[in-house]
Formats: structure tokens, C-alpha cells, sequence
């Protein structure tokens, strides 16, 4: 596997659970630089900035978020295993989103620099 370069995303986010409902929830619109929405026939799904999650919705707070640097090609395979391996092997939970060009990894805050420690002892660069 090409080296694979990692990249911080400013901001902390929430990882949100909302019944799957007609239309988007317009407070979570305005999320910079990432907003991540998914929804099946149980519930919408949706990762954005932290402060915009108002108090009554069910969320998990407080993740940082690093992004595969460039597009991964639909042809590579284990980019993601790889990822992850290093987090389990230094028991750090995480929330993996893919996008049709790359892979995000949301960490909580407090296990930032032990995931960053993790991932660079595993041979990735952050950029």
C-alpha cells in the first residue's frame, strides 16, 4: 500500500441519532468544514459541529477528525484496516465515515494525542 497521509479537520463535532423523518434537520446545515448525513428506514445519522447540536437531540460529543489526505482509489484495498488497527491495538474507539473519495476518522478530544502517537508509531504521516 502508497504511503497514506493523514490530515487534521479543525473543529470539534457530534455524532448525532435522529428518527429517520421527511426532510433535514436545518440546524446541522451550516456545519464547517464537515457535515456528514446518512439516513436508512430506522434513523438519520449525522456528524457535524458540535456547537450547532442543540441540547435535546441525542449525540455523542466531543470528536476531533483526521481525513485520509487525497483520494483513496475505489480499487485500494485495507486502507481503512489499516487505520483502525493501529486505534484498536492502543484501545482508542473511533467513528469511521467514507466519502466517495476518502475516509474520515472522528476520535473523542481526550484521546486525540494518543491516537495521533498510535497512528504515526504505525508509519502515517500527518500533514
Amino acid at each position: 500500500m502508497d504511503e497514506i497521509r493523514l490530515a487534521w479537520v479543525p473543529g470539534s463535532y457530534a455524532v448525532c441519532r435522529l428518527e429517520s423523518t421527511p426532510g433535514l434537520p436545518v440546524w446541522c446545515l451550516h456545519s464547517e468544514p464537515l457535515l456528514m448525513v446518512t439516513r436508512t428506514p430506522d434513523e438519520y445519522s449525522i456528524v457535524c459541529q458540535d456547537q450547532l447540536v442543540p441540547g435535546h437531540v441525542r449525540a455523542e460529543r466531543g470528536f476531533v477528525a483526521f481525513r485520509v489526505a487525497g483520494a483513496i482509489d475505489f480499487a485500494a484495498t485495507g486502507v481503512l484496516s489499516a487505520l483502525t488497527a493501529p486505534l484498536a491495538a492502543a484501545r482508542i474507539s473511533l467513528f469511521a465515515i467514507s466519502t466517495y473519495d476518502t475516509d474520515y476518522l472522528l476520535v473523542r478530544s481526550v484521546d486525540a494525542d494518543r491516537a495521533a502517537q498510535a497512528l504515526s508509531g504505525a508509519g502515517f504521516l500527518f500533514i
